[in-house]
Formats: C-alpha cells, structure tokens, sequence
C-alpha cells in the first residue's frame, strides 16, 4: 500500500561507514562499517569517549567529511558521490550546523549571522517565521548587536536561529553546549529539544555529556570507530551507567 508510515524516507540512511586516515602502520580506522538511520522529527544524541569516532561520524553523515567506503544518503539524496558544487548545494538545502565555539562572523550583526544561510543561498526569509523564531530564541532585542557585544549563550542562541532559520532537513550539532557554562548549557538544551518538539526539527548532536544525551530521543554509543549500544530516551543516570559498564570514559 503506498503512502504508508514504512514508505517515509529516513532523513539520514548511512551504511558501512568506514573511514581511514593515513596508510600503513600509521593508519587510523576513525570508522568501522558503521550503519545509522536517522528519522523525521527525532532528536539524536551520539556519545562516546575522544576518539570513538563520533565527530568523525558527524561530519560524514553533514557532507563535511567522505567515508573511505559506505554510503550516506540525506533525504533520498546519496551524498557520497557528489561532486563539491552539488554537495555544497545540498548542504545549503538540506543541512544546518551548530558548533561548539558558534562559528559567527564577528563584523555582522545577530540578525546578519542569523540570516546567514539564506543570504548565500539568495533566499529571502518567510518574516513571519523569523520573528516567531528569534522570540523563541529571545533575542528579539539583540538583533543589530555584533557577537562581541552577546555574551557566549547568546551566542549560541543566533548560531542555533542561524541552523533553524532555512528549516533544514537535518540540524547536526557538535558538542554545542562545551563552551558554556551549566546554567547557560541547561538553557541552550531546552532550546533544542524544543525546536524538535515545536518544529519537528530533526536533530543529531554529538556530546560527551550525559545531561545533553537525556534530552534525545535516542542515543547512540560509540567506541572504538563502531556503534557498541543504542537506547532509547534515557535519563541522565542510565547513560551514566551505560557510559560505566561499557567502559566509555
């Protein structure tokens, strides 16, 4: 039958992901025949010690990086095979970053950076969903600042209206509560996991934190360049324990 719940297209399809650097004796398997799907309107965190290989999972599955072999597809789209222009389109279509250190460009204004992604692309943006999206970020009165004058939180904020403002097919966050501070990192979570739930943006986050793993939906575990444990949403004290029983310190 079509039109069914199995016929929907995961957002992000990866299988047998492995990814190499180096050759030789000095070879580094980042990845190891890893496979994830990703679908619609979830929030997924990836967790696992440094070099687990969870970033350089992130930047395969966003286009950032290519795999050694495997295959990625976003939206139906195979993205491995792409050449740079296309895959530079498609990550202006279909993708929007979040990273740890925000990324703004330091001589435009919040609502510039905001509008970032839009302004490359040659889009205009709906202004009924700006205005919505920056009150819910609350940065209505911060717009014509520069990022020297916000403080990191703030910050954070523009770089996370900057992700949402296209309403991307996927968001991809990396670690994007380590630079600030707990209070700041609580208000910046909550944000996210709303922006899943008011506007079903589909999320991936790496993160080493177990606060920011209990706000998904769903969380991964890597070690070791490969996928050791899946869960569902847990709270902080179960991953902790996950994290301690597969020894991902």
């Amino acid at each position: 039958m079509e039109g069914t719940v199995s016929d929907v297209i995961e957002v992000v399809d990866a299988k047998d992901l492995v990814r190499v650097y180096g050759e030789g004796d000095t070879a580094v398997h980042a990845l190891r025949g890893v496979g994830v799907r990703i679908e619609p309107g979830q929030l997924t965190a990836v967790m696992g010690p440094s070099g687990s290989g969870k970033s350089t999972l992130m930047h395969i599955l966003a286009g950032l990086d290519r795999p050694t072999s495997g295959s990625v597809k976003i939206d139906g789209i195979e993205i491995t095979t792409l050449g740079d222009d296309a895959l530079t389109k498609l990550r202006r279509q279909h993708i929007g970053f979040i990273f740890q250190f925000f990324n703004l460009l330091p001589m435009l204004t919040a609502r510039d950076n905001i509008l970032l992604p839009l302004t490359i692309a040659g889009a205009k943006p709906d202004p009924e969903f700006f205005d919505e999206l920056v009150s819910r970020v609350g940065l209505a009165d911060r717009l014509e600042h520069r990022p020297a004058e916000l403080s990191g939180g703030q910050q954070q904020r523009v770089a996370i209206a900057r992700a949402l403002v296209s309403r991307p097919t996927v968001v991809f966050a990396d670690e994007p509560t380590g630079n600030l501070d707990s209070r700041t990192s609580g208000e910046i979570l909550t944000l996210m996991r709303s922006s899943v739930e008011e506007y079903g943006q589909t999320t991936v986050m790496v993160t080493h934190d177990a606060k920011a793993a209990a706000m998904a939906d769903r969380v991964l575990y890597l070690a070791d360049g490969e996928i050791v444990k899946e869960t569902g949403r847990s709270n902080q004290h179960e991953i902790l324990q996950i994290i301690d029983t597969l020894d991902l310190q």
